[in-house]
């Protein structure tokens, strides 16, 4: 038996793999997939309820996690940045296996900026507890004057971090080699709204204007497509999964040259290049 468990609070939510047989069920919503973490009087339903608002201010940011841990899969969300002056604001979206000592984790964490500059995305990995694994980008679009996918794919092979579809990290299962790589630990999704201007935008150089506050980011089409944990242990290693196949093992050479134009032309920091961090690369920068 092998279970699959597809959610999409914009469209169509549960799929049940069983046998090759497929039920759907009606289409979710924020409500049944998600719950608030924190601060319930910051985040509100908008757009007749297709959409969520995440509010920061002086008093608090906010957060919600999804009501299910995933183990492989592909998840994305549509988001839309805080818009104007926000630096010293982080918009997060990641994966998390919400363990205390060993910890799994697959970051996007988007850092304010001063009106004008570009935002910056930066992504990390924690794979075994082992984390300081920092890629930042500039985004060459600007993301809070619309909506704007990103996803993260995960399965045996790779990890893959993507904006509307252009590839922008990709990190290989090189566990061969010694090489830390998230496996075993299902993880849930969450997305908070904070405070952190003693690091987010230039270092901590540029603080939050408070006269600007509220913030606000935008979140809409919840896209988990991944093993539901609990559920069926035969489908993690089911390599018939959709997310499993040939196609997404690798980059096709469209996403390739995308991926190579990204680093090209907006990757501004890499912990594989920081010799002050790392005056001997870690392993995974040499393969």
């Amino acid at each position: 038996m092998n279970m699959v468990i597809i959610r999409n609070v914009a469209l169509v939510s549960l799929i049940l793999l069983f046998h090759g047989l497929e039920i759907y069920a009606r289409p979710a919503t924020f409500q049944q997939d998600f719950k608030v973490t924190w601060a319930d009087s910051h985040l509100k339903l908008v757009e007749g309820g297709r959409a969520i608002q995440l509010i920061l201010d002086k008093n608090s940011g906010c957060g919600f996690a999804s009501k299910y841990k995933y183990i492989y899969g592909r998840i994305s969300m549509k988001i839309k940045l805080v818009a104007g002056d926000s630096a010293g604001t982080v918009t997060a979206f990641y994966m998390n296996s919400d363990t205390d000592t060993i910890r799994d984790e697959l970051d996007f964490e988007f850092l304010g900026n001063r009106t004008g500059h570009p935002y910056t995305v930066q992504t990390n990995i924690f794979a075994h507890g082992k984390g300081n694994r920092e890629q930042r980008v500039n985004l060459w679009f600007d993301p809070s004057a619309d909506y704007h996918t990103y996803s993260i794919l995960w399965n045996h092979k790779q990890i893959v971090f993507s904006v509307d579809e252009v590839p922008i990290r990709v990190y290989k299962n090189n566990e061969a080699k010694g090489i830390p790589y998230p496996k075993s630990q299902p993880m849930g999704v969450f997305s908070t709204l904070w405070e952190a201007d003693d690091w987010a935008t230039r270092g901590g150089l540029e603080k939050i204007d408070w006269r600007k506050a509220p913030f606000f980011a935008y979140y809409k089409d919840f896209d988990i497509e991944g093993c539901v944990v609990p559920g069926p242990t035969t489908c993690a290693s089911n390599l018939i999964n959709r997310w499993e196949r040939p196609p997404y093992q690798t980059l096709n050479p469209t996403q390739a040259q995308r991926y190579q134009w990204v680093r090209s032309n907006h990757l501004i920091y890499d912990y594989c290049t920081d010799k002050s961090r790392y005056p001997v690369p870690p392993l995974e920068c040499h393969v």
